[in-house]
């Protein structure tokens, strides 16, 4: 099953959690200071390394669906 991150950017206060926890995955861009994904459908692989940035965000931004 293929899964999908998505971020409230809106809500997103850059605590750059997400970027520790799964680097792979996230990013925080500089001009705004905000999280950026690098990958929006992450592999099986990468599924443990998604969910653990999705559940570090303090602001609780980041969600993970499953599509298909």
């Amino acid at each position: 099953m293929t899964m999908k991150i998505t971020i409230d950017l809106e809500a997103c206060k850059g605590y750059a959690c997400c970027m520790m926890e799964a680097p792979d995955l996230f990013d925080i861009d500089d001009a705004t200071g905000k999280a950026i994904l690098l990958v929006e459908h992450p592999t099986e692989d990468q599924r443990e390394q998604a969910e653990r940035g999705a559940r570090s965000c303090p602001a609780n931004v980041i969600t993970l669906q499953q599509i298909g």
